[in-house]
């Protein structure tokens, strides 16, 4: 191919077939069982996010409808030749029976009637259906959708109706009810990153798996935005990592979380010297504080889920930085520092100095790193507050006063600062976690605040894993409640005023408090059906059975009570008749 002949990527690898769609799975499943038994709808509205494949999948359909080849010398079929003159024309975009309409260029209701309404009633000239296909559809006026409504109901026979749009929400309720939807997903990290790698070596060029990911992350979701970015990483000569994140204007993700972890520990000169440097490098100050929004959102999510450490497209030594940080970080700390960072990413991006907005941003991030939430300081100032002391009673007229002497007054102290009291105040205050040293403690906590139910369904539901004061992993008992976790660390929060980090494992839990409550249960039966006088009164009363077994420690309690004595009391056993 000469250079005058050069297709960018995103049209030159654009799917053909249904098989080449990335990412729509069900989709494809639902159009190939309709097509496969002929129960082709009369109209379809796709919908999704931009370059996930809206117009490309229209464009299929209705090959898929048109094909004279083998596939198609009988009717529909799912997988288009490609190759017949139909195929041909359709992927051209000139084939005289399927016309594209760009509904945000003929938004009016003429343009509905003109281009819709007055030539449905005329037969296709040479393929099997007239097929129109409407993209952004949701741009046409009130009126023109009026217009298209009846014809959409009850099209004719050889018409087919295919609507694309971005915003579903703006399409009227009329219209989406006489629509079969498909929603569009966006491509997932890995899919994409599979995909870009299979392009690049159709190219004959090799990209790096850490270049990819920067790619797939950057397109969020959009096949076609991924396309281009690698055509122009491709085109720059840029196909590694360092050149990506050059041409995306990105900052390396370890130092992201180098300056993350100097925001948390209060280090302002070092982060500022850490922002500055790669600022100094060629990174966007707004991508920056948009990486660090990016951290605290995925060290949040690995707090509650770890198996999101898991990310693919994130490296290994980010994956245990991710965890470690997510373990030593409450998660009060992130959600503020993700709310100031939602605050600080609009001011920089207004500012007309971005790079200064950035560093005060980090300068009221470090400032605010270790502080306590407002409920935890009120409760511990209220906690460490001095006990109010009663006035020594004054003496009586009439006793002995002591000898008058001089005291000298005590040297004046500096007053401390609001600042330093409340400092002094929250690191004398009593940890709210420190009588939680054992799960039972958790349970009895519960038992305690008369929540019956919730006992119930933590004592059967929670297999526990690893348990620590403000945190708890477990694995769920079959039955569990698959809000069983959340739920726990909502209520322990709202009970005891502190942060749990309550989480979820596949495997590897113990014996559930009620599991164990009943294993006991049936080996002290098992026990008791062993012994020598239950079998003699068995053999004594046939078809006995046994009501209860108490432990032997209930038994000795109740052998050490005192006998009653019953002449003491003066009982008469006749005194009843």
């Amino acid at each position: 191919m000469s250079d005058t002949e050069y297709r960018v990527l995103a049209r030159k690898y654009r799917p053909e077939t249904f098989a080449d769609l990335v990412g729509q799975d069900a989709m494809v499943r639902t159009l190939s069982a309709a097509f496969e038994t002929g129960r082709i709808a009369q109209a379809y509205l796709l919908s999704g996010i931009r370059g996930t494949g809206k117009t490309t999948t229209a464009r299929i359909i209705a090959k898929g409808l048109n094909c004279t080849g083998p596939a198609g010398a009988d009717g529909p079929t799912i997988t288009p030749c490609g190759a017949c003159p139909d195929c041909l024309a359709i992927a051209a975009g000139r084939h005289v029976d399927v016309m594209e309409i760009d509904a945000a260029s003929n938004t009016g209701v003429q343009n509905v009637r003109d281009v819709i309404v007055d030539t449905v009633a005329y037969g296709p000239s040479q393929a099997r259906y007239k097929i129109f296909i409407i993209d952004e559809v949701h741009m046409l006026s009130t009126s023109a959708f009026n217009a298209l409504l009846k014809t959409l109901e009850e099209p004719p026979e050889h018409v087919k109706f295919v609507l694309a749009t971005t915003d579903p929400q703006k399409v009227p309720v009329t219209v989406l009810s006489r629509c079969q939807r498909f929603d569009l997903r966006r491509i997932g990290t890995a899919e994409m990153m599979g995909l870009m790698r299979r392009i690049a070596g159709a190219e004959g060029g090799a990209v790096e798996d850490e270049a990819l990911a920067l790619i797939a992350r950057a397109a969020e979701g959009s096949a076609r935005d991924a396309t281009s970015l690698l055509d122009q990483a491709i085109a720059r000569g840029s196909a590694d990592a360092a050149g990506v994140r050059d041409m995306l204007g990105l900052a390396d993700r370890g130092r992201t979380l180098d300056l993350m972890d100097m925001v948390l520990r209060g280090d302002a000169a070092g982060a500022l010297a850490e922002l500055r440097a790669q600022y100094e490098g060629g990174a966007d100050p707004l991508a920056v504080l948009q990486g660090l929004a990016e951290a605290a959102h995925w060290t949040s999510v690995i707090k509650i889920t770890p198996e999101a450490a898991d990310d693919p497209a994130a490296a290994e030594d980010e994956r245990a930085r991710g965890r470690a940080m997510a373990g030593a970080v409450p998660m009060r700390v992130l959600t503020r520092l993700w709310q100031m960072l939602l605050k600080a990413v609009a001011e920089v991006r207004d500012a007309p100095s971005a790079i200064m907005a950035a560093e005060m941003a980090v300068i009221r991030l470090t400032h605010v790193a270790d502080l306590p939430s407002p409920d935890d300081l009120v409760r511990r100032l209220q906690d460490a507050a001095p006990h109010e002391t009663r006035a020594a009673p004054a003496p009586a007229a009439d006793s002995p006063r002591p000898p008058a002497r001089a005291v000298a007054p005590p040297p004046p102290r500096a007053a401390a600062s609001p600042a330093a009291q409340a400092r002094s105040a929250v690191e004398a205050a009593p940890d709210p976690l420190a009588r939680f040293q054992r799960f039972e403690d958790v349970v009895a906590l519960i038992a305690a605040r008369r929540d019956v139910a919730f006992q119930i369904e933590v004592e059967q539901g929670v297999r526990l894993v690893t348990f620590a004061p403000g945190r708890i992993e477990f694995e769920p008992a079959p039955g569990a409640a698959p809000d069983l976790a959340q739920r726990l660390g909502t209520k322990l929060r709202e009970w005891t005023g502190a942060r749990w980090g309550v989480s979820v494992v596949a495997a590897g839990g113990a014996q559930s408090l009620a599991e164990r409550a009943g294993a006991e249960a049936a080996a002290m039966e098992a026990e008791a059906e062993a012994h020598p006088m239950v079998a003699a009164v068995r053999a004594a009363f046939p078809g006995a059975g046994r009501v209860k077994v108490h432990p032997r420690a209930a038994e000795a309690a109740q052998d050490a009570l005192p006998e009653p004595d019953d002449e003491a009391e003066g009982w008469d056993p006749f005194e009843d008749e």
